[in-house]
This record gives C-alpha cells, structure tokens and sequence, in this order.
C-alpha cells in the first residue's frame, strides 16, 4: 500500500517537502511549518508537539508514535451475513459513485456477487450513472425512474440479494444536504424498510468525503452523523490535494474509523486504509 499512498498523498508530500528545503535537522517550528501546510488542523498540530519530548529536535520514532495516537479508532467488526449490505452516504460531487463503483470492483475481484441498488432516486442522472457503473462492471443493479421511492429500491435490492445469493449489496443515496430535514426521512426510512428486508440491515452506514475539501469536509460528516449513526468514511480524491493531513482531523473529530481510500477514476485505484502506513509515509517525507 506504501506505493499507492506515496501516489495518492503524492501533493502532500511535496508541500512538507518544499517546507523542510535543505534542513537536515527537524526542529518542533520546523515540524509545526510542515504539518500547516499538509492541512493539519492547528489544535492537532500543537497537541502533536506538546506530547513530543521537550528537546527542540524531534525524533522519528517519537513522531510516529504521537501521530499515531490519533487513529486509535478500530474498523467496526464485520457481521457474518449474508447477503452483507453497505449504505454509502454523501454530498453530490464527492466521488460517491465512483466510490460504490469502486468498492463493487473489489468486491467482485475478490469472488463475491454484488448487486448495486440506486437509491438516489433524486437524480435521474446518479441512476443513470450507476447503470452505467454496473454495465461496465457485469453485475446486476436495482433501479426505478427519477422520484420513486428510494426504500423501496433498497428493499427490492437486499429481497433479490437474499432470494438469488449475492454476496454483497451496495445501495447509493441522495445526497442533498441543504435540504436537511427531507433528506433525515428519506434516510430513516431506507434503514427501517432495509430491516424490514432483512434484519439488521444495512450493516454499515458509510460516508464519502471529498479529500480536497480538507478540514471543511468535516462539518459535512458531522451532519451526515447527525441524521445517520455513520460506521466509517470513504476519503476520495486524495491525489488532487494537497490537504492529505486532514485525515487526522476526520479521525479524532468524528471518532471514525477511515476504512478506504480513493485516488483516481479508475476501478483498482481504492484500498482499505491502513493508519499505521499512512502515518509512516508522512514521518518517512518529514525526516527525507
């Protein structure tokens, strides 16, 4: 994973790069310099450098193990079901569809039957989107026309799952925030009639950010939180920005755990996410 984070963070990266010039030794205003300008939220930063020890000069293994602490959160224990439903959550532009594209991919090449259900129902264009997705993909997907009603898409998708033996069912959803009431109903309503088709459905509720909106992304997930107790987010676009220490502030602000990470339009370019790699690939471009 070292390679495609190095890719994905790859802006990041040169931003502390360019912050650390020629210095050969990392002072704490140095270390401070660098971590702004990889958009580390301030607080975060000075917390970083209160529990470093007090010597001006920072040691690699002292950074990693501070940085490290704020990615205590554990992915959510996955329930042995089948078929196994993930609802994906977010504002339009975020890469959501992509995301649930992506996701079936992985899904698909590691031997599982995925069905997509388009339950963003808002849109003609997001069904028309996902159709598209799951041609290209081979795999089958629940969908109505514009203004139907988005639980029963999900009812139709999780029924057909258990019916036929899918192994996975992935079910997109609206994402117009700004009209925040209408869209807690309509989510409520997907979750109660998903248990209805199958209990204990959906077995994770998970949020697409947008990577490039750094820090600001984080008052969408704590809105999407409100109206849906949110397992997990998805961090998209990581390549087009230079704001990769955002992640820190997602992971303590909202005490989720970040489950994969995106760069990139095509299939393959998602992985799960692993905090450890993720805080050595900054360490290891800090000390270059």
């Amino acid at each position: 994973m070292f390679g495609f984070l190095k890719n994905g963070l790859k802006k990041t990266l040169e931003s502390i790069h360019l912050v650390k010039a020629s210095n050969k030794i990392i002072t704490k205003d140095l270390l401070e310099e660098m971590l702004l300008e990889a958009d580390v939220a301030y607080e975060i930063v000075e917390e970083i450098i209160y529990y470093l020890p007090p010597s001006d000069d920072v040691k690699k293994t002292d950074l990693e193990r501070v940085m490290g602490t704020y990615f205590i959160y554990d992915k959510p224990e996955l329930a042995n079901v089948k078929p196994f439903v993930d609802l994906i959550l977010g504002v339009n532009g975020v890469g959501k569809t992509t995301s649930i594209a992506k996701m079936a991919h992985l899904h698909k090449e590691n031997g599982e039957k995925v069905i997509l259900g388009a339950c963003d129902t808002f849109r003609a264009g997001a069904i028309e989107q996902l159709k598209l997705w799951a041609q290209k993909l081979n795999i089958d997907i629940i969908a109505t026309s514009q203004g139907h009603d988005p639980s029963a898409v999900a009812y139709d998708a999780i029924s057909k799952a258990l019916a036929k033996n899918y192994d996975r069912v992935i079910l997109d959803t609206a994402g117009r925030l700004q009209n925040k009431k209408n869209l807690a109903n309509e989510l409520e309503k997907i979750v109660r009639i998903s248990d209805k088709a199958m209990q204990g459905a959906p077995h994770r509720k998970i949020l697409v950010l947008d990577g490039t909106q750094g820090v600001a992304g984080i008052l969408q997930a704590k809105a999407f939180n409100d109206l849906v107790k949110l397992d997990g987010v998805i961090i998209t676009k990581l390549d087009g920005t230079a704001k990769g220490g955002a992640l820190f502030s997602i992971a303590r602000e909202l005490e989720l755990p970040i489950l994969y990470v995106g760069v990139g339009e095509q299939l393959g370019q998602i992985h799960e996410f692993n905090p450890s790699e993720y805080v050595k690939t900054l360490v290891e471009e800090i000390f270059a």
